[in-house]
C-alpha cells in the first residue's frame, strides 16, 4: 500500500520527539503515512510556512495559535491546535555572574523551590533582568512572568528578549541575556559550554505546563479528515511509546542524529530522563516528570487552558478578556481529538474544561469509558484559573 506523504515542520528540541519517533519507529507507516520532517530555525518560520501551506502541520508552541486567533500575528488562514505533544521540558538558566552572586547569598540551587529561587534572584539583581524566551507567544514567557512577578519581581524590571532556542547559549555568551527559559536540550547545551547555570525546571513553577501542540490550518484539518486522524493517531501512539519506562534512552539516541538535533545523545537524554547537570562543574539534580508526552492525559487540548493563556495575553495587550477567551477556546479542537483518537483507545475526559491548577497530585477521574488519570497541574503559589462557560 502506498503511503500518503505529509510534510511536518519542527524546531529542534526534545519535545519534537513524537514526530521523530512516529517516523522512526513505524507509527506513521502503520497509519498509512510517510513523514517528511522539515527542521526549522525559528518559531515565526513555523507559523509562516504553515500559513502558506508549505507544510501540512507543525510542532508549535501552545500559545502561538492563540496569538493568531486574537489577531496578534500576520494575517493567515486560521490555525487550530488538535492535541498537545508535550508538557514541560523547559529549564530556566542564569549567567555564571548571577549564579556567583546567588551562591554568595547562600542560594543552594536545589532546582525545585521556585519561590526561594525567585526571591533570591530579586535580591541579587537590583535593577533590570534581561530574560531570553523563544517567542512572544510561548509557555516560557508565561512561566517566567508568573514566577518572577509572584516572587515580587516587578514587571517593569523585566526585559523579555526573543531568541530562537538553538541560539540561546550564544546570546548569553555575548552578554545579551542575564537569564533564559528554553526547552531542552538547549539549556543543557549552554551548561555544557560553561555559559550558564540552571536554576529551575519549568515544572517547579507549573507542574504541567503545556508546551508544544500539533497545529494545522483549519481548512486542511476539516478538508482532509482521514489524513488528520491518521496523523493524530500516529503521534499519540508515539507519545505513549515515549512515556514507557526504558524507552527514553533509545529516544535520545534517535533524536540526537544529524538530521534531527545533531548533538551528543547525552545532552538529549538529560531532559528526557530528568537528570540534569545544573552547573558547568557537573552538579546533578533530578527533576521528576520533567517532560511528559502522553501519560496522565497530557495530550488532551483542554479548552480551559486556551482560556487561561488567552486571558494572560489579553491582559498584557489591553484586549477585552471575555471575547479573547471565547475566541481562543474555539481553536483548541477537543471535538477532533475525541473523533480521531477514540478509535485508538485514547482515554477521553468527560468534560473539555476544568479548574486549571487545582491538582496538587495525579488524580483518577471519570472518563468517557471507565476512568483515567490526570497529571498534577498545580502552580507553585497555589494559583488557579476557572474558565468561563463556553457558549
Amino acid at each position: 500500500m502506498a503511503l500518503t506523504r505529509m510534510r511536518l515542520g519542527y524546531v529542534p528540541l526534545i519535545d519534537a520527539a513524537p514526530l521523530v519517533i512516529a517516523r522512526e519507529m513505524g507509527f506513521a507507516a502503520e497509519e498509512g503515512l510517510e513523514f517528511d520532517l522539515l527542521r526549522l530555525t525559528a518559531w515565526a518560520q513555523s507559523r509562516d510556512m504553515l500559513g502558506a501551506g508549505v507544510i501540512d502541520a507543525a510542532h508549535m508552541l501552545v500559545p502561538m495559535p492563540i496569538g493568531q486567533a486574537l489577531g496578534l500575528g500576520p494575517r493567515l488562514p486560521e490555525f487550530d491546535l488538535l492535541m498537545f505533544l508535550s508538557h514541560g521540558g523547559e529549564a530556566i538558566a542564569v549567567s555564571n555572574e548571577i549564579a556567583a552572586r546567588l551562591r554568595a547569598e547562600g542560594h543552594e540551587f536545589d532546582f525545585s523551590d521556585a519561590r526561594a529561587a525567585g526571591e533570591a534572584l530579586g535580591k541579587v539583581v537590583p535593577d533590570r533582568l534581561r530574560v531570553g524566551v523563544p517567542f512572544a507567544f510561548s509557555t516560557h514567557l508565561e512561566l517566567v512572568g508568573h514566577w518572577l512577578e509572584t516572587c515580587g519581581f516587578a514587571s517593569e524590571r523585566l526585559d523579555l528578549v526573543t531568541v530562537p532556542p538553538p541560539q540561546m547559549a550564544d546570546a548569553m555568551a555575548a552578554g545579551e541575556l542575564d537569564a533564559f527559559c528554553v526547552g531542552e536540550p538547549w539549556a543543557s547545551f549552554a551548561v555544557e559550554r560553561g555559559i550558564a547555570t540552571l536554576i529551575l525546571p519549568g515544572t517547579a513553577i507549573w507542574a504541567a505546563p503545556p508546551e508544544k501542540g500539533l497545529v494545522l490550518r483549519r481548512d486542511m484539518a476539516e478538508a482532509r479528515p482521514d489524513e488528520t486522524g491518521a496523523l493524530m493517531r500516529a503521534l499519540w501512539r508515539a507519545g505513549r511509546w515515549l512515556d514507557e519506562p526504558g524507552h527514553r534512552s533509545t529516544a535520545a539516541e534517535i533524536l540526537s542524529r544529524g538530521e534531527y538535533l545533531d548533538l551528543p545523545s547525552e545532552l538529549a537524554e538529560r531532559g528526557l530522563s530528568g537528570k540534569m547537570m545544573v552547573t558547568p562543574s557537573g552538579d546533578l539534580r533530578e527533576a521528576p516528570d520533567f517532560i511528559a508526552f502522553n501519560a496522565g492525559g497530557a495530550s488532551f487540548p483542554w479548552k480551559s487552558l486556551a482560556a487561561l493563556i488567552a486571558a494572560k495575553i489579553a491582559s498584557r495587550r489591553g484586549l477585552p478578556l471575555g471575547p479573547a477567551m471565547e475566541r481562543a477556546m474555539g481553536h483548541f479542537r477537543t471535538d477532533l481529538y475525541r473523533q480521531h483518537l477514540r478509535p485508538a483507545g485514547a482515554p477521553l475526559p468527560g468534560a473539555s474544561m476544568r479548574l486549571e491548577g487545582s491538582l496538587a497530585q495525579d488524580r483518577t477521574v471519570p472518563a468517557e469509558k471507565g476512568q483515567m488519570v490526570l497529571r498534577a497541574d498545580a502552580f507553585f503559589d497555589g494559583f488557579t484559573f476557572e474558565p468561563p462557560e463556553a457558549t
